[in-house]
């Protein structure tokens, strides 16, 4: 009877509670999530507004499928080699070789999506790298691109960076990795650094030839001014001085003699054989 009685007001709370649900579960059901890792932006396009203009962060998020689309991109900073075979001024034919390093402004990636997409760096970096490198090789000759590397590099630098801004890419270190020129100009530069070594050779050998004529001069004028005064004294001393010469040099012939341990000593005069004593 009780049964009977509420079993139509049970239907109706069933009923309600059926209808009361949606809004969460609905929801729930018509969002898909999708996760943006660490060092990358998601660029979301809507179906109805089209690109939305701003990116979304790290992290788990929820979109509604169909409507919307994710379009992951990366925003860490990225190596890339650029090459290019271009002139110098006096007309030398130069191989040289970038590595740039360079991201995308994380605030225009909408825009930046719009005009390049994903691969922007592939669009973009290799055209305006070789415009830049044809461009600066193109105001020095080929000795100041080898005499003045460091200032190649940072006109590159700054003429890169600059047109870079442009595509709301930001660049964060430049450098030239590699530097040739063609066969016939290294056989030159080669022939030219053997011809300054062969002048600087020479070059030596006259400034070691002149030192030593006037290491020369100079000690024939110390003789000469040292005979002169030997000659002097010994005018004004008379044989003394000759005889005073003459023993100095005897002692020190005696002390040379003596520090020797091979030296015999024998008596003077015409007997000096007969008193070596025999055995």
């Amino acid at each position: 009877m009780l049964e009977n009685v509420f079993s139509p007001r049970g239907e109706r709370e069933k009923n309600s509670l059926s209808f009361s649900q949606p809004p969460t579960s609905s929801f729930l059901s018509l969002s898909n999530p999708h996760s943006v890792d660490g060092g990358q932006r998601a660029i979301m396009y809507d179906r109805i507004s089209g690109v939305l203009p701003e990116p979304v962060g790290e992290g788990t998020h929820l979109r509604v499928p169909w409507l919307q689309t994710p379009h992951v991109m990366d925003v860490r900073t990225r190596p890339r080699t650029i090459s290019s075979v271009t002139g110098t001024q006096d007309l030398q034919m130069v191989n040289i070789s970038l590595r740039v390093l360079s991201k995308p402004d994380v605030e225009m990636l909408p825009a930046i999506f719009k005009s390049l997409g994903t691969d922007w760096d592939e669009r973009v970096l290799p055209s305006i790298g070789n415009e830049v490198l044809k461009s600066v090789v193109a105001q020095y000759n080929a000795e100041q691109l080898l005499t003045q590397r460091d200032a190649v590099s940072k006109a590159v630098r700054t003429a890169l960076t600059k047109r870079a801004k442009e595509f709301n890419i930001s660049v964060d270190d430049i450098a030239i990795t590699h530097l040739s020129f063609g066969a016939e100009f290294t056989r030159a530069v080669e022939s030219k650094q053997v011809a300054q070594q062969e002048a600087e050779r020479a070059r030596f050998v006259v400034m070691k030839a002149d030192q030593e004529r006037r290491a020369a001069v100079i000690r024939a004028e110390g003789e000469s001014a040292a005979a002169k005064l030997i000659s002097d004294a010994t005018r004004a001393a008379g044989a003394g001085m000759i005889e005073l010469r003459r023993v100095e040099a005897a002692k020190e012939v005696a002390a040379t003699m003596a520090r020797s341990g091979n030296v015999v000593y024998l008596p003077g005069g015409s007997n000096m054989l007969l008193s070596v004593p025999g055995r």
